[in-house]
């Protein structure tokens, strides 16, 4: 009896001392990923002030100006992830962290027609009189509002998986649960980064993207998954952004006044921003045009990357009246 004892003494002391490993790993593998990050995001980015707050952005590149907004847990630097994937080196992009994103401050009554207005100044301010945009996911509300409110200033819009309109379905509940769910997760830096190295997959269905999508990605699909992740580290520096995002109305019938030549991206299985979303954007913004996926969720610009990129490019050029752009700034 003595010997049980004692072995199980031996057993339980066994697994606290490999618990505590794997505790000082963990810790250890988080401080050293939070030091790289923030020095990351604190490596580039010009911060401006403005009516609006403070603007922090990123340029780069040379030929026709396209204004590149992020979508939920981004900030300049997801912008310009999404910029390499979908224009290549043969554009000038202008990637702003939006409001509550990395270094762009928000007011606590600010709203997304604020955001829009805030593109215009940052646009004066680089000397430019119109660019293409590209947004991706919630970039999309401050992206239409942009060309509803500035239309001057917008040669040609692409969509891709961003949200336009609400709706009552059970499915958009459930999205809407997702967003309340990853609000939550981006309040701390440490539940983030956990959840999104410890359970990646789960956090990529939280993300809108299927089992089945995730079991068809190729090795190269998945690894820009995972960057565009892993870019959404430091959590806490787009926490404000994420709630402000989760919080907004969606601009709904206002997308009618849109006269900028529109181009949609979106995937039918996408459960994070529903289809609905681009058929009432195409239905609803004059001769907008969509083009449509079965599969690639919420990832459907890494999936479909080559197709999405040459349609966006041909259709930027095409509607780019001044290709010769100012150099500001």
């Amino acid at each position: 009896m003595a010997q049980t004892r004692t072995m199980a003494k031996s057993i339980l002391l066994a697994i606290a001392a490999a618990l505590m490993v794997a505790v000082i790993f963990v810790s250890a593998a988080y401080r050293a990923d939070m030091k790289h990050e923030y020095a990351r995001v604190h490596a580039s980015g010009t911060v401006i002030p403005s009516p609006y707050g403070d603007i922090e952005y990123t340029e780069g590149g040379s030929g026709p100006a396209v204004l590149v907004i992020h979508g939920s847990g981004g900030g300049y630097d997801q912008g310009e992830l999404i910029a390499h994937t979908v224009l290549g080196d043969d554009f000038r992009r202008i990637t702003p962290s939006r409001f509550g994103y990395l270094r762009s401050t928000s007011r606590e009554d600010a709203t997304w027609e604020d955001q829009a207005h805030a593109y215009a100044y940052l646009l004066d301010h680089l000397g430019l009189d119109q660019v293409a945009v590209v947004a991706m996911s919630h970039g999309g509300p401050s992206a239409l509002l942009f060309a509803v409110l500035h239309p001057e200033r917008v040669s040609s819009l692409a969509l891709v998986s961003c949200g336009t309109a609400s709706s009552t379905s059970p499915g958009q509940a459930q999205a809407d649960r997702k967003g309340e769910m990853l609000t939550s997760i981006f309040n701390f830096d440490f539940p983030y980064w956990a959840v999104s190295k410890l359970a990646k997959r789960q956090f990529m269905e939280l993300m809108g993207v299927s089992d089945t999508v995730i079991a068809r990605l190729t090795p190269a699909q998945r690894l820009s998954v995972e960057h565009i992740i892993d870019y959404m580290n430091p959590a806490s520096l787009r926490s404000t952004g994420v709630a402000f995002d989760n919080q907004g109305m969606l601009p709904g019938e206002r997308i009618a006044a849109i006269t900028a030549p529109t181009l949609i991206f979106h995937a039918v299985d996408d459960t994070l921003q529903l289809y609905h979303n681009a058929e009432f954007a195409v239905s609803t913004i004059p001769d907008a045009k969509l083009v449509s996926f079965e599969h690639g969720g919420h990832v459907v610009v890494i999936v479909e990357q080559s197709t999405i990129s040459a349609a966006a490019r041909e259709h930027i050029v095409t509607h780019t009246q001044n290709p010769s752009v100012v150099q500001g700034g």
